[in-house]
């Protein structure tokens, strides 16, 4: 059974490649588009990785490969492909209680109970997700480069469609390079039994028959504008900066169709308690779909240093993001490329830390007005996260390399104080953990 949460950047495999810095297969100078050369071969980058939170959370194993040709004259081809397998509990965005919590499951078939003083997970979250991407690529004249792609996923309740447009234009010897992106995609959610009323509580377990009284419908669709604007710049014989803006515009249904929200008593902030009817399984207290706006416009800023200290390359990236849901980010990053006799190290930290969206709630008070929009989704709270990893590589028999990567990662969310009903000691966001495993393998065909 899927859930909302896969899709932290689509699939927890991209959450180890965007949030942590560390997915896909990173692409060697042969796999780049822009340098490999005319050899007639296919140059492939692949990886599996693996993506393991503490808990018994969410677990990840994902295949990714990268393969680039130059079929002559800088006309290029890019294909990449990536299958993975999510696993594990997800947090439902219902607040922990001094009772077992009993849930009914995503489909409305089914319940699930959650022991005293634990933080609910619907245990029954999986799914699995194949994407492909090609991406075509050639000079337009002398200086200007071109390139179309289309890209395509599918995961159990989630299908993706989209396409994308990039043009580059070098100029000063070619030690200044400019390029416009574009992408577009449009998406449908299919949520396990149905998409959610908005704010409709959750209902008792229905037979195989039955269909959950709250639903409006199996599908929605969403939208997404993209649009990156980058200049790459030499500043000598060993410096490089680069700096990006880009722009994403999405438009639909944006609410996560597995989050809830805990109704709980104004002055204690306790769960408020239901009893199911006789004869029937279902929630022990009164639980909320969650809301979201249908639209977001997101901005980010972004700058990159790297330096050459005689072969020992730094480099150093800082990126802020805001929206109109006031989550306002910030990225500090670094990176170290450390030659070690034929082969390298890479050491890498990263810190990210957030701000709340303007609707996040920890949960709603009992005979309140509803708010227009409400989530209790902890990665739209603030949070602060820490990530500490090393790679290595080293070249084998026929031009070939394989590679090594380990990164941990720690989050610390924070629910404002503005969202607590009842005293702090009744808030229970935990810290959590996670380990990220790659091995990755670049060869020619």
């Amino acid at each position: 059974m899927a859930n909302g949460n896969k899709r932290i950047g689509g699939a927890l495999a991209a959450a180890a490649c965007g949030l942590l810095g560390a997915g896909a297969p990173e692409r060697s100078n042969a796999a780049d588009p822009s340098r490999s050369s005319d050899n007639g071969q296919w140059d492939v980058d692949s990886a599996f990785l693996y993506y393991g939170e503490s808990d018994g959370r969410v677990k990840d194993a994902s295949i990714t490969a990268i393969a680039v040709r130059d079929f002559g004259d800088d006309h290029k081809l890019s294909l990449d492909a990536g299958f993975d397998t999510l696993t594990g509990a997800s947090p439902s965005g219902a607040i922990a209680s001094d009772l077992p919590q009993t849930f009914t499951s995503p489909s409305g078939r089914s319940t699930y109970t959650t022991p005293a003083g634990k933080v609910p997970l619907d245990s029954s979250f999986h799914d699995t997700r194949f994407a492909l991407n090609g991406t075509w690529s050639q000079p337009l004249a002398r200086l200007y480069t071109v390139s179309a792609g289309l890209g395509l996923s599918t995961e159990y309740d989630y299908r993706h469609l989209g396409v994308n447009a990039g043009l580059t234009r070098d100029f000063n010897q070619r030690n200044t390079t400019t390029s416009l992106s574009l992408g577009y995609s449009q998406d449908s959610v299919n949520p396990i039994g149905g998409v959610p009323v908005a704010f409709s509580a959750m209902t008792d377990a229905v037979n195989e028959e039955g269909v959950p009284g709250n639903r409006a419908g199996s599908s929605q669709d969403k939208k997404v504008l993209d649009v990156l604007f980058g200049v790459t710049q030499v500043l000598g014989r060993h410096s490089l900066l680069r700096l990006n803006y880009s722009y994403s515009d999405s438009t639909g249904y944006l609410t996560d169709p597995y989050k809830i929200l805990s109704v709980v008593d104004p002055v204690s902030g306790e769960p408020v308690t239901r009893t199911p009817p006789p004869g029937t399984e279902g929630p022990g207290g009164i639980y909320l779909f969650e809301h979201r706006p249908d639209a977001r416009a997101r901005q980010s800023l972004y700058g990159e240093l790297r330096q050459d200290f005689s072969g020992k390359v730094l480099s150093l990236g800082y990126r802020y993001s805001t929206d109109d849901w006031q989550v306002n980010s910030h990225t500090l990053e670094a990176r170290l490329h450390w030659p070690l006799g034929s082969g390298y190290f890479e050491p890498h930290l990263r810190y990210y830390t957030q701000t709340a969206a303007s609707f996040y709630r920890y949960s709603l008070a009992d005979g309140a007005a509803l708010p227009e929009f409400a989530s209790a989704d902890a990665r739209l709270a603030d949070l602060d996260t820490y990530t500490v990893g090393l790679k290595y590589a080293r070249p084998v028999e026929g031009g070939n390399e394989w590679s090594a990567r380990i990164e941990l990662y720690h989050q610390v969310s924070k629910a404002p104080a503005a969202t607590l009903i009842g005293p702090p000691s009744n808030v229970l966001m935990p810290d959590f953990d996670a380990v990220i495993l790659q091995f990755g393998y670049h060869f020619s065909l």
